[in-house]
């Protein structure tokens, strides 16, 4: 069935030619390509984009099409060549022009031949992409090194290979006027939340806008509406078995082509501080492994603000304590010092980011070296401040998600201001409206502090251990699953 603003196949080829030449720009784009040709006596044409298109199999298509004879063609010209002479490809007839014209930007290639009134577009798309490798953000020590690409089918079928289910879906959605981006809405049909489902898949139609230059991000901020908000209400993931363990609980990835990151939804706070290397080792070894994490986390957030409380009070210390503190005075203020210091390690990691990679390890021990013992020397800062500055960049960089850390570096350096501001008074009080504004969260639905807000005593023991995989029973009951067992009982 056409659509309303479509135009149908015409009858005479050379109309069809014209049309989409005019819609690609064949005269002045160079990647777009006209092949005219005859099959059987019958004149034919094929539309493609240079780069997409498998050389290859164009040529066998190409051999197979020019050998054929009239008789081979008709009657029901169509209907045969696509039975008898295109054994390459994925095939579909198609009778709109502006959705062929939309096909070939997507990199399939489209058949015309004289006298019919319906085209056939031909799928065999090669993308320039590179080959799975680790994710240089979730490395781990041990596991598997494929990581997602840039290539949508790439990643789909890093997934289906790790989860063989029939009853896993992969819902194709086209967003951007322009861009047309393929955007892949990911899950396993009896076990995801119907309502969660359709909320995500009404947020991801909705979507209104020329197109996702940003890809993953672009998609977040339309679904998410969370613009003000720091905290992340989805999490990224460049793994294969990450995905392949969250669908398997019940939630849903949302795959975007061109983007290495695969987003996940719902997630909560406690979804961002778990990394799959706590599964990749014993039990025991794991929960270790989480706690030195979660103590890595709690360093960067808020040893310096309890730090500069504790100067503050000092005088109500035990004599333990009374080492707190600088020995000697500086010429600025402790809270400006930090500030600084901040400031400085936040320059410092995003020229990093920019540095070419053989020189960012030495721009990094100049950095940490150089500039913070001239600047103790000189009086500028004291050396506390620069070994409580190294602790929460430890903890900043511990932290799996990329998107909470820099969330908990806002976090962290507001606490700072209110505490160097107004003391236990301003402490107090930041804590508050950070609390308040974690509890009024949601993502999809979800709130962001479960299962501590509201609580639930056996999922809050799985977030602060790592239970054997034995031991797993129930997917998490804030999912609202249709399939709660994750024990692999048959299906009804």
């Amino acid at each position: 069935m056409l659509m309303s603003n479509s135009t149908p196949v015409y009858a005479k080829l050379e109309e069809n030619i014209a049309y989409v030449s005019r819609e690609l720009g064949l005269e002045t784009s160079f990647d777009v390509v006209l092949r005219k040709f005859k099959i059987g006596h019958k004149k034919a044409a094929f539309f493609f984009l240079d780069g997409f298109v498998n050389a290859d199999i164009l040529t066998l298509i190409m051999q197979s099409l020019l050998k054929a004879g009239p008789e081979e063609i008709v009657p029901n010209t169509l209907k045969k060549i696509a039975a008898r002479l295109l054994p390459y490809g994925e095939i579909e007839f198609a009778d709109d022009l502006l959705e062929m014209v939309q096909e070939v930007l997507a990199g399939p290639l489209i058949f015309f031949i004289d006298g019919e009134r319906q085209g056939i577009v031909i799928d065999i798309r090669q993308y320039p992409s590179r080959e799975p490798e680790e994710a240089d953000i979730e490395k781990i020590t041990r596991g598997s090194r494929d990581g997602f690409v840039e290539t949508l089918l790439f990643n789909l079928t890093l997934i289906r290979r790790r989860i063989r289910d029939p009853k896993l879906r992969a819902e194709n959605i086209k967003i951007g006027k322009r861009s047309l981006t393929e955007v892949a809405l990911v899950y396993i049909e009896d076990i995801v939340d119907p309502a969660l489902l359709k909320e995500i898949r009404n947020d991801l139609r909705q979507i209104d806008t020329d197109g996702l230059p940003m890809a993953e991000k672009s998609v977040e901020e339309f679904v998410t509406r969370g613009f003000w908000n720091p905290f992340p209400q989805v999490r990224y993931t460049e793994r294969p078995d990450v995905a392949a363990v969250h669908l398997l609980e019940g939630h849903v990835c949302i795959i975007v082509d061109t983007s290495p990151s695969v987003i996940i939804a719902p997630v909560t706070y406690f979804h961002h501080i778990q990394h799959a290397e706590e599964y990749r080792h014993n039990p025991v070894v794991g929960v270790y492994i989480r706690f030195i994490r979660l103590l890595g986390i709690f360093i960067s957030i808020f040893l310096i603000p309890i730090w500069l409380l504790l100067i503050e009070y000092k005088t109500m210390l035990p004599p333990w304590l009374q080492f707190i503190g600088p020995k000697e005075p500086s010429a600025l203020p402790l809270l400006l010092q930090f500030i600084i210091a901040n400031i400085g390690l936040d320059l410092l990691r995003l020229a990093s980011v920019h540095t070419p990679s053989p020189l960012a390890t030495a721009l990094g021990l100049v950095g940490a070296l150089l500039i913070g013992d001239i600047a103790v020397n000189v009086g500028f800062f004291t050396p506390e401040v620069l070994l409580y500055i190294a602790l929460v960049a430890i903890g900043m960089f511990s932290t799996p998600s990329w998107e909470l850390s820099l969330a908990n570096r806002m976090l962290h350096l507001f606490l700072l201001i209110v505490t160097g501001l107004g003391k236990i008074y301003g402490f107090i009080g930041g804590l508050i409206l950070v609390f308040i504004r974690l509890a009024t969260t949601k993502s999809f639905g979800v709130p962001y502090l479960w299962p501590l807000i509201p609580f639930h005593g056996p999922a809050f023991l799985d977030v602060l251990i790592r239970k054997p995989a034995p031991l797993k029973k129930l997917r998490p009951s804030i999912l609202k699953t249709s399939d709660t067992d994750i024990t692999g009982s048959p299906r009804k």
